[in-house]
C-alpha cells in the first residue's frame, strides 16, 4: 500500500486545508478498502428497514448474513491476498507488468472455483432449511466478495485514485438504492440481492480499471502459484491475520449467554457485535495517518538504507539511514497515538449522548468504550506488524499472529466465564500485551539491522 501512500501524499504538497482534508480522506477510504464501507452500507440499509418496518426480524437476518459473508470471505482468501499482493509488488518492482494481468485472471479463476464449490457445499448441508433463493444469493455474494478482496491487491499498481473512490461510491450507492427498492417487494432476499448486485457492480468496475491499467498478450498464467515466484509463509500469515481478528466475535456469537441463533447455522451477539463495529470505525483516522506517514516516510528511509548497503556506502552513512528509519517509525506511531487518543476522548466524553440519541442502551456504551480502546491498541499492533513485514520478518510476524490468536481465544473465553462485567476486556488485554511484545521485537530487529542484513545476504 506504500505506492498508494506516496501518490496520495502528493496532494499534501498543495499546502492548503482542503488538500490536507482530501489526502486524509483518500487515505482513509482506500486504506480501509471496501471492507468498512460494506459494513457501513449494511448499517444504512438496516436503519431504513427499521424505519419502514419497526421490529421486523428481517433486518437482523440481513445484518448477520452479510457479516458472515464478509468475515468468511476474508478468512478463506486472506492467505491468497497477501501472497498475490507480494507477487504483484515484485512484478511491478522488476518492471514485469505483463505478468500481472494473466496471474490476476488465474487468481480469479482459482477463487471462483474453490470458494464457489465451498459455498455450494455449505448451502446444501448447513443451510438446507433456508429458502432456495437465499442460499443462491449467499453463494453468489461469497464468490463476488472473495474475488473483490483479491482484486484490491492491484490497487497499488493503479494510480487512478479518483476513479477508485468513484467506483466505491457507485457500488455502495447502488447497494443502498437497490435495497430501498427491493425490501418492500422481496423482503430479506431483496436486501441480500441488493448487496450482491452493488458489489457485483463494484467488482466489474474495478476489473475494467485493471484491464485498462495492465496489458498482456497472455490471458491466464499460473505463474503466481509457482513456488519460485511466491512466498508460502505469506499465505499462512494472511490466514492467521483474519482468524485472529474473528475469533473473539465467534466466541461471543456462539456462547449461550451472549449469542442467539438468527438464520440457519448463523448466530449473532446483540450485546457485542454493534459496539465492536462502532469501535472499528473509530480507527479510520489512525489508518489514514499510518498510510500517509509511516508507510511513506518509513519506506523512503528503508529503501535508502538498503540502497546504501548495495552501493557500498560507509558504516556511518548506513547507520544514519537506519536512524532515520527509527525516527520515522517513532514519529509515525506517535502521530497515530495522538489521533487515536483524541478519538477515544471524544468517545468517552460524548459517546453516551450519541448512543442515547440513536436509541441505543447504556449497556452498549460501556462495551463501546472498552472496545474502542481495544480497537486502537489492535491498530497499533498491526502497524508494528506491518513495519516488521517491511523488514522481511515474516516468521516473527507469524509467531506474533499465532500468539494473538491463542491469547485472544483464551482471554475472551475467560471474560465470558466471568460474566458481563468482564466483557470486552479479553480483546483489550490481548491487544495491549501483543503491542508491547511486537514493539520489543521491532526494537530488537532495528538494533541488529545492519548485522542481520550483512549476515543473511
Amino acid at each position: 500500500m506504500a505506492g498508494i501512500g506516496f501518490e496520495i501524499r502528493k496532494i499534501l504538497h498543495r499546502d492548503s486545508l482542503s488538500s490536507a482534508l482530501a489526502a486524509y480522506t483518500y487515505a482513509g477510504l482506500i486504506g480501509s478498502g471496501p471492507l468498512l464501507l460494506s459494513v457501513a452500507a449494511v448499517q444504512v440499509i438496516s436503519l431504513f428497514v427499521l424505519a419502514v418496518a419497526p421490529g421486523d426480524a428481517t433486518v437482523v437476518q440481513f445484518q448477520v448474513s452479510l457479516t458472515y459473508l464478509i468475515d468468511f470471505s476474508l478468512v478463506t482468501t486472506g492467505g491468497l491476498q497477501l501472497l498475490f499482493t507480494r507477487y504483484v509488488a515484485d512484478q511491478l518492482y522488476q518492471h514485469r507488468q505483463e505478468h500481472v494481468l494473466p496471474s490476476y485472471h488465474a487468481v480469479q479463476l482459482a477463487v471462483t472455483a474453490v470458494n464457489g464449490t465451498l459455498g455450494a457445499v455449505l448451502a446444501v448441508t448447513l443451510f438446507n432449511d433456508c429458502d432456495g433463493l437465499y442460499r443462491v444469493l449467499m453463494v453468489m455474494g461469497f464468490v463476488i466478495l472473495s474475488n473483490l478482496w483479491c482484486g484490491i491487491a492491484l490497487l497499488s499498481g493503479i494510480r487512478q485514485y479518483r476513479a477508485i473512490i468513484g467506483l466505491f461510491a457507485l457500488g455502495y450507492g447502488a447497494t443502498v438504492l437497490l435495497a430501498f427498492w427491493g425490501f418492500p417487494r422481496f423482503g430479506l432476499n431483496g436486501l441480500i440481492a441488493s448487496f450482491v448486485a452493488g458489489h457485483a457492480l463494484l467488482y466489474l468496475g474495478l476489473n475494467a480499471l485493471i484491464q485498462k491499467s495492465f496489458h498482456s498478450a497472455q490471458f491466464v498464467s499460473g505463474r503466481v502459484f509457482r513456488r519460485q515466484f511466491n512466498q508460502p509463509s505469506l499465505a499462512l500469515l494472511g490466514l492467521l491475520l483474519y482468524v485472529g481478528n474473528w475469533i473473539d466475535k465467534l466466541l461471543f456469537r456462539y456462547h449461550p449467554a451472549t449469542g442467539q441463533p438468527v438464520i440457519g447455522p448463523l448466530h449473532a451477539s446483540y450485546l457485542y457485535d454493534f459496539p465492536i463495529f462502532l469501535a472499528y470505525l473509530t480507527i479510520l483516522p489512525g489508518m489514514a495517518v499510518f498510510l500517509l506517514r509511516i508507510e511513506t516516510d518509513f519506506v523512503e528511509h528503508c529503501s535508502a538504507f538498503y540502497k546504501a548497503i548495495n552501493q557500498g556506502a560507509t558504516l556511518n552513512q548506513i547507520s544514519a539511514h537506519r536512524n532515520q528509519m527509527v525516527s520515522s517509525i517513532r514519529s509515525g506511531l506517535y502521530e497515530v497515538l495522538k489521533i487515536q487518543s483524541l478519538i477515544l476522548l471524544l468517545v468517552f466524553a460524548f459517546g453516551a449522548d450519541w448512543m442515547t440519541a440513536l436509541g441505543i442502551s447504556a449497556e452498549h456504551f460501556t462495551l463501546l468504550r472498552i472496545d474502542a480502546v481495544a480497537a486502537s491498541l489492535q491498530l497499533l499492533f498491526l502497524l508494528v506488524v506491518n513495519v516488521l513485514l517491511y523488514l522481511d520478518q515474516r516468521w516473527v510476524v507469524i509467531r506474533l499472529m499465532g500468539a494473538f490468536i491463542v491469547l485472544n481465544f483464551t482471554l475472551t473465553s475467560l471474560t465470558l466465564a466471568f460474566g458481563p462485567q468482564a466483557y470486552g476486556f479479553g480483546l483489550t488485554a490481548t491487544s495491549l500485551v501483543m503491542v508491547l511484545i511486537a514493539l520489543l521485537q521491532l526494537n530488537h530487529k532495528l538494533e541488529w539491522l545492519e548485522f542481520d542484513t550483512y549476515m543473511f545476504q
